[in-house]
């Protein structure tokens, strides 16, 4: 094992995908594998989920897109954040479809005169990138008069799904239902719409449309505090025992001394900091599990080590042990970021920097 690695279980990533594609019935399942996956590896879970039910692939930028595509991921390929200053060309070429989420992307996909796949995405309340409804007119005429541009449908995103109570969710939906009626009105067939991310998929069936887009969920983390949709998780983030060592009742250990013991003990010391994606301010959130026990992170996170407290080291913890930084055998993710108060999502984006990645299992049907 390497001092520093992500294991990802892509017998989890196959449940998950199979258990959302029977959960959308007709509906297409769009895998969502942007930033790297959310940190799995975009390439090797594709190739599951593509197995195992999914029908199409959402990223977010045209690298990410162009990579999928050149890795022999064959099926519809969204990427949704693009500039309309870039070259677009290779992008196109390999057919993979673009987001258009402003009029002056449209206008550059015309001007581009190559023929492609467009979808458009319209602002429905949650404020960030997407056509507002005083332009719909505008760019659904000027993308159904233009004969090189195929446009697939309208999407867009929710903003408070993975609070089941809020009512923003109904609101968002009764204006992407006037996005759909609009395009239509004017001409568009629009066949593929989506709205759904992963908790709207997993509490809001009568929102599927045509398509939802699924990130999260698929890596087997929850999308919505205090359900369980029966999700497998598929990362954990290992460490080795490298040092263990006594520390006295009065001293203290990392830099700044910020934490001292009040009783004689040892201390083990894992090869994981800030440089290796461990942010300093996770400094007394995180029980790292060594042995199948959890033991508390103690002072200051470093760029390349933690320290953490053994109390009397009744198990005998010893250099090359394992140690769970988050996952099977520790914290789950889940766990660490409502202890660290940030979400899931974050947590498995976490590991960078020395981490190396493995692989293990990998059902196809």
């Amino acid at each position: 094992m390497d001092l520093l690695s992500t294991r990802i279980d892509l017998d989890a990533i196959a449940h998950n995908t199979r258990l959302i594609k029977e959960r959308v019935g007709n509906a297409r399942l769009m895998a969502v594998v942007k930033a790297d996956a959310y940190g799995h590896g975009s390439v090797e879970v594709a190739s599951i989920m593509s197995a195992n039910g999914a029908d199409a692939f959402g990223v977010a930028t045209l690298a990410e897109a162009v990579a999928l595509r050149e890795s022999g991921v064959d099926k519809p390929i969204l990427a949704w954040i693009w500039s309309p200053e870039q070259d677009v060309t290779d992008a196109l070429a390999m057919n993979i479809e673009l987001g258009v989420p402003s009029l002056a992307h449209a206008r550059a996909l015309v001007e581009a005169a190559i023929p492609a796949k467009v979808c458009v995405k319209v602002e429905t309340g949650l404020h960030r990138s997407g056509v507002d409804e005083a332009q719909w007119d505008e760019i659904f005429s000027l993308l159904r008069d233009t004969q090189h541009l195929t446009v697939t449908g309208v999407f867009s995103h929710l903003a408070c799904a993975d609070d089941p109570s809020s009512p923003v969710t109904d609101r968002q939906a009764a204006v992407f239902e006037r996005a759909i009626a609009r395009a239509r009105d004017l001409g568009l067939e629009v066949p593929i719409n989506h709205l759904c991310n992963s908790p709207g998929t997993l509490t809001r069936p009568d929102l599927h449309h045509d398509q939802v887009r699924v990130g999260i969920a698929l890596y087997g983390l929850e999308p919505v505090a205090g359900r369980t949709h029966g999700l497998q998780p598929a990362m954990t983030w290992r460490g080795k025992v490298i040092v263990v060592k006594p520390i006295e009742a009065g001293e203290g250990t990392s830099y700044g001394l910020t934490w001292n013991t009040d009783v004689p003990g040892q201390l083990a010391v894992v090869p994981c900091g800030y440089a290796d994606g461990l942010p300093r301010s996770f400094q007394d959130h995180l029980k790292v599990g060594i042995g199948g026990k959890l033991y508390p992170q103690v002072g200051r996170v470093c760029m390349d080590q933690i320290v953490v407290w053994l109390g009397d080291n009744e198990f005998a913890v010893a250099p090359d042990d394992e140690a769970i930084i988050f996952g099977t055998g520790g914290m789950s993710a889940t766990e660490l970021a409502e202890a660290a108060g940030t979400i899931n999502y974050e947590i498995v984006c976490r590991p960078t920097g020395r981490t190396t990645r493995s692989y293990e299992g990998g059902v196809e049907l």
